[in-house]
């Protein structure tokens, strides 16, 4: 969706598809629309006939939200849900959200611009600052920044008695910053992603699944949710809906071959 050299990369393109998919976060879901809509542009897209193919997907009993994430209602006076959300992104690229986007001088810059917006909160804004970060209109540190979602505030309850006073991201910079120095001191070889160390991102991720896998292994570490059940069981797909890559901007080596980490041609795919 992001590299195929047949989508345009100009920033309002870009903005749309990248937070069109994330809006519903599910292959399906934009399958189905391409497939009744054909290749998604916003220059020509018709959000009634988008919002049309969703009402069919959801009569039918299937889902268009991925459980990934909660992705609340922006409040714009649409009776349904997705009607919302596709009036969100109507009116952040009206508003030319997209070229402030590619304009801004750094990670935050692009967190604050979107958390400007009903219905994105800050954890969401982040997650869609850092989608947008592996576009091509964007190339930012990811190490510069971080917002701690509710997950991860939850494993650092649960993985720390107290942090004295340091706010969650904090603690996250702080882990990325000792990483190399603790898997020495607790003896552990770490696999690193071709050379490639964990990121803030990464680290917030990690305390988020230590929030979720200390309910069934630590039931009696309540942390900040005091949950003890993990919602959903994983289910691996028979067939993948799409083969995986790496971010080219990663520019990940193969140390072994010294040659570029490609999981597939980001043109192979006839999906998205």
């Amino acid at each position: 969706m992001q590299y195929r050299p047949d989508r345009s990369q100009s920033p309002s393109e870009l903005f749309f598809r990248t937070l069109l998919f994330k809006v519903f976060n599910r292959v399906e879901t934009w399958e189905e629309i391409e497939s009744h809509v054909g290749p998604i542009l916003w220059e020509r897209i018709n959000l009634d006939e988008v919002a049309g193919v969703l009402a069919r997907i959801v009569e039918r009993g299937a889902p268009i939200y991925s459980a990934a994430y909660i992705m609340p209602a922006p409040k714009l006076g649409k009776r349904r849900k997705y009607e919302n959300h596709l009036a969100l992104l109507a009116r952040m690229i009206d508003d030319r959200v997209p070229e402030h986007v590619a304009r801004a001088r750094s990670l935050r810059s692009v967190y604050e611009l979107l958390l400007a917006y009903t219905g994105i909160g800050p954890f969401l804004a982040f997650q869609h600052a850092i989608d947008l970060n592996y576009s091509v209109m964007l190339d930012f540190d990811e190490a510069d920044f971080v917002i701690a979602g509710p997950g991860a505030l939850d494993g650092i309850a649960k993985c720390f008695d107290s942090t004295c006073g340091m706010r969650p991201e904090d603690v996250i910079f702080w882990m990325v910053d000792r990483q190399e120095m603790e898997f020495a001191r607790l003896g552990l070889r770490f696999q690193t992603l071709f050379g490639r160390r964990l990121q803030p991102v990464d680290c917030q991720n990690i305390f988020c699944e230590v929030s979720k896998y200390a309910r069934a292994s630590h039931p009696n570490s309540l942390g900040l949710s005091r949950r003890t059940r993990i919602k959903q069981k994983y289910h691996p797909d028979a067939k993948p809906l799409l083969e995986p890559m790496y971010p080219p901007r990663w520019n990940l080596v193969c140390t072994q071959h010294q040659e570029p980490v490609i999981l597939r041609s980001p043109s192979s795919t006839n999906r998205i």
